[in-house]
């Protein structure tokens, strides 16, 4: 995967290292992946956005893959998604780019709106992917979504417990949330890029690092969308969701995030969740013909 890429690990604070492959030349575009995911997620999109004339970077975010796995403060802001975009800021900063495009899905595109908001003056353009936001889907969470995101609940109890039911079968279980979000069979998931997912969540560091995550979201991270709620992204913003997924069904994403964007564009993705490993050359084409209506 990512042939031709650089491989690195960047000390972002106090030897907290984040894991990333760049490749390409032009305007920098940062790519964040999602749970239970890792950077790789990005192997089929990154290589053809380097080939149109962007330097591409995917990282791992914080607790995830080959990045630092901090142990959990006490107030949980360890691991929200305003420090993982602080931790991405900084790598861009160490790789040389102040200014750039910025593309999560999942977890990674909460760190991005959370980045959109803390960091306006770097952010060139914002992608965000089948997510509604954090704010809403947890104050107002109806039976349907409870339901088919079930998880957000079971990671963020204290641990050990989460990771230790996880950790007796991590395949089975992250398989199953693979599996269990819409449109997505095991065979929609690229072999190589599966076993990097699987190396990756294998690791009880690592499960530890993604129950973190979601303990995080429903305290930190709530708290601190909650202090924003009157605040947009100013930058022009790009959100995709699946059209088979249970955000497509259970909201109407566009609407979600109206309010929270001076400039949006919106489109439906065939498929679920995973789009991105579903259809990574819509995906592809989708995010070149956003970014070079808006360059940096």
């Amino acid at each position: 995967m990512f042939e031709g890429f650089a491989v690195g690990r960047t000390e972002v604070e106090g030897g907290l290292e984040i894991a990333w492959v760049a490749g390409g030349e032009g305007e920098p575009v940062l790519l964040l992946h999602g749970f239970p995911q890792t950077h790789a997620l990005w192997a089929r999109v990154a290589p053809v956005l380097a080939a149109k004339g962007y330097r591409v970077i995917a990282a791992d975010l914080r607790g995830y893959g080959a990045s630092s796995k901090p142990p959990l403060s006490e107030d949980h802001a360890s691991h929200s998604f305003r420090t993982m975009g602080r931790d991405m800021g900084r790598l861009m900063s160490e790789l040389g780019h102040e200014r750039f495009h910025l593309v999560g899905h999942d977890r990674g595109g909460r760190v991005a709106h959370r980045m959109a908001l803390d960091q306006p003056e770097r952010v060139a353009t914002a992608t965000v992917m089948d997510i509604v936001p954090t704010h809403t889907i947890l104050t107002a969470l109806r039976r349907e979504v409870a339901t088919a995101y079930w998880h957000w609940t079971f990671l963020a109890q204290p641990a050990p417990f989460p990771e230790r039911l996880i950790g007796a079968n991590p395949d089975y279980f992250f398989e199953t949330c693979l599996l269990g979000w819409g449109a997505a069979r095991i065979e929609d998931f690229d072999a190589e890029q599966l076993e990097a997912y699987r190396s990756a969540w294998r690791d009880p560091d690592t499960i530890a690092g993604m129950c973190n995550d979601y303990r995080a979201a429903l305290t930190a991270d709530l708290s601190d969308d909650g202090a924003d709620l009157g605040r947009r992204i100013t930058a022009p913003t790009l959100v995709l969701y699946g059209r088979d997924g249970a955000m497509g069904r259970l909201y109407d994403v566009p609407g979600t995030w109206a309010e929270k964007c001076e400039m949006m564009r919106a489109e439906a993705m065939p498929g679920g969740h995973f789009f991105v490993d579903e259809r990574p050359g819509d995906v592809a084409e989708r995010l070149l013909a956003f970014l070079s209506a808006h360059p940096v």
